[in-house]
């Protein structure tokens, strides 16, 4: 048997449901099926991948690694069957990009609810992004500028700021010791292994900077996000998140004592006009995906706006 879209979709659907029944339903297949199906797929990737109980099902070390690599295949699926939608309805299309964001699927999705026809480009420089802009390549971005690394703005282009400090998180293994408290200090991380990615502008800076003034030298590891989710998962490393990263059964994220990192959210178009025609979208797709991360919420506190309203965080200016 070869593994296939229709077994990573089942398998990302029994993780987030936590039961198989449940995720039965999700899909719209019967139970004894996906049971058949899961057991199909583990024979062909040799173990289990999940430890059934009465409470439900809860990935093994061997299913925290296959899921940590089905996650982003199915979101690369998912934005390459939007994209390539939006090329054969024939309509102008809007191009967008783009670093790394949760709120990146609300965003596209709105778009099109409203007409528009929306291509993505992802990229983890927001320079090079806000360049492409400016070079016509891109008629609009979504950046985060890191706390104390000012980005190269043309001149000619125009901002919007959506969030002027978004705290970041720290990601780590669920069963990690200090995954117990909400708010974790440094020096409780100061044993692990860290893993940054050096090609995100400015961030590796800012996370050495953040590492001395906590009077902490931990190893840091260079690598990409996606494999730091996945060491995460498997015990291996912590990293440096966004606030509106969604927990996981594997993974916990935690604010960082003092919130000692924090970016700037920025869209950046040619025009006015051009910003006008997106912004209204990106703030409700944020807001959305804030609302829906509970630490994000525990931090955003009395600041928290009424339901379905824009997301007006506290906005404490960059030094």
């Amino acid at each position: 048997m070869e593994l296939e879209v229709r077994h990573l979709r089942a398998l990302c659907a029994i993780a987030d449901t936590g039961s198989l029944h449940r995720a039965a339903r999700q899909l719209g297949v019967a139970q004894p099926s996906l049971s058949t199906q899961l057991r199909r797929i583990e024979q062909e990737l040799g173990g289990p991948l999940f430890l059934r109980s009465h409470t439900g099902c809860r990935p093994t070390p061997l299913g925290r690694l296959v899921l940590s690599r089905a996650r982003p295949l199915m979101a690369d699926l998912h934005l390459l069957v939007t994209e390539a939608r939006a090329a054969a309805s024939g309509g102008a299309e809007l191009r967008i990009g783009s670093t790394a964001s949760k709120a990146l699927a609300g965003w596209l999705r709105r778009l099109r609810a409203r007409g528009q026809n929306p291509s993505l480009h992802m990229n983890v420089s927001p320079n090079a992004l806000l360049r492409m802009v400016a070079d016509g390549q891109l008629d609009v971005v979504f950046v985060h500028e890191v706390e104390g690394c000012p980005l190269r703005i043309p001149a000619e282009l125009r901002l919007r700021v959506l969030v002027e400090r978004e705290p970041q998180c720290v990601s780590l293994p669920v069963d990690h010791p200090a995954a117990v408290k909400q708010e974790v200090d440094l020096a409780d991380l100061a044993g692990d292994r860290w893993m940054i990615d050096p090609t995100v502008d400015g961030e590796w800076d800012a996370v050495q900077r953040m590492f001395r003034a906590a009077r902490v030298s931990p190893h840091v590891l260079h690598g990409d996000y996606h494999t730091a989710d996945a060491l995460v998962a498997t015990g291996e490393v912590v990293t440096v998140c966004q606030p509106t990263r969604t927990p996981r059964p594997d993974m916990a994220v935690r604010r960082i004592k003092g919130d000692p990192l924090g970016v700037r959210l920025l869209a950046a178009a040619r025009t006015e006009t051009g910003l006008d025609s997106v912004y209204p979208a990106l703030e409700e797709a944020y807001g959305e995906v804030a609302r829906q991360a509970p630490a994000y919420r525990e931090w955003l506190g009395r600041e928290r706006p009424a339901p379905g309203g824009p997301l007006r965080p506290p906005s404490p200016a960059l030094p």
